[in-house]
């Protein structure tokens, strides 16, 4: 829980270094200004140009999620005998430094398909830390699966739900990192996938919250979750509208246009930059939660009753003790 804890933040740290086009705030890596990173001196960093500010710290708290990551490794060796886990958590790390060095590559080379690329896989590795979280916790240790003739539909539709919220923030990397070459058309192509998407995940979420409480009274956490799911994605449609509105003007497809006529807002000030960001982070948040909920779909049913066979982990396992 404490690398989930601290990866999303390092997803808004970088959602805010975007948004300030901060990227190219500190000119070389691994170092900064020369430095080693974790000498660089407080007083500069912390009195310095807030760009500075936010491209610094985000390398530092990557640095601390990779340091997490590490740690995570070795307490699974020692202490959870599951393979997979062990695997998982290789995995995850392996998956953190790839996004350090996508990072430190953007700054050097200052490529705006690097930038897009780290700014997709960073949320692609908080839904990895998520599972791991989910799959170390004393729920999941605690279920016991039973047989649903319902359960595949309630499976496919929470992996569906996850990979549509992933794909959203796919087109959203793109409306936040547009190339020099791209056109004004393909930008608009863009945002009519992004609302056609969007609405899909919305129906999808919604999906999964009635047929979960309809039905599938065993599983709570799916159940808790989906309605969360709901809660937040409500949220994100609203932060959606005012990060447009923000940045572009009020939509020209939605009612109440004359409202916000006169609606004056100042490029990257606190107000804008502070909306755009919690929009970029709550999509990962969202990615997060329909990950969790696939997994638990899977957790509670099975698909056979010979798979209901329990594999005890061993006492040492992990038990809500997730880095």
């Amino acid at each position: 829980m404490l690398l989930v804890c601290t990866t999303f933040p390092l997803i808004w740290v970088g959602g805010l270094v975007t948004t300030k086009k901060a990227g190219m705030a500190v000119p070389d890596w691994p170092n900064t200004y020369g430095y080693n990173l974790f000498l660089y001196p407080v007083s500069e960093w912390i009195a310095g140009p807030f760009d500075l500010f936010v491209e610094h710290g985000h390398r530092l708290l990557g640095s601390a999620v990779g340091m997490i990551s590490i740690a995570l490794v070795v307490a699974i060796a020692i202490w959870d005998k599951r393979r997979g886990m062990l695997t998982l958590s290789i995995i995850s790390l392996i998956a953190v430094i790839i996004q350090g060095i996508l990072g430190g590559a953007r700054v050097i080379q200052d490529e705006v398909l690097l930038a897009r690329v780290h700014g997709c896989f960073g949320p692609a590795f908080f839904a990895l830390t998520v599972g791991l979280a989910v799959a170390t916790s004393k729920r999941w240790h605690s279920i016991q699966p039973v047989v649903h003739p319902g359960s595949g539909r309630l499976q496919v539709i929470t992996v569906i739900t996850a990979a549509l919220a992933y794909v959203q923030l796919l087109i959203g990397s793109f409306l936040r990192h547009v190339p020099a070459s791209g056109s004004h058309s393909d930008f608009r192509v863009a945002v009519i996938f992004h609302v056609i998407v969007a609405f899909l995940v919305a129906v999808s979420v919604f999906a999964v919250a009635a047929t979960a409480l309809r039905g599938f009274s065993e599983a709570v956490a799916v159940r808790r979750q989906s309605m969360f799911a709901v809660l937040i994605v409500l949220v994100q449609i609203g932060l959606g509208i005012a990060a447009w509105t923000f940045k572009y003007g009020w939509p020209t497809f939605l009612p109440g246009g004359e409202m916000f006529s006169q609606l004056v807002i100042h490029a990257e000030s606190v107000a804008q930059a502070g909306v755009v960001t919690a929009h970029v982070a709550t999509g990962s948040l969202i990615v997060g939660v329909t990950v969790a909920m696939a997994l638990y779909s899977f957790r509670y049913y099975s698909t056979s009753p010979a798979s209901l066979v329990p594999q005890v982990a061993d006492k040492s396992t992990l038990r809500g003790v997730s880095l």
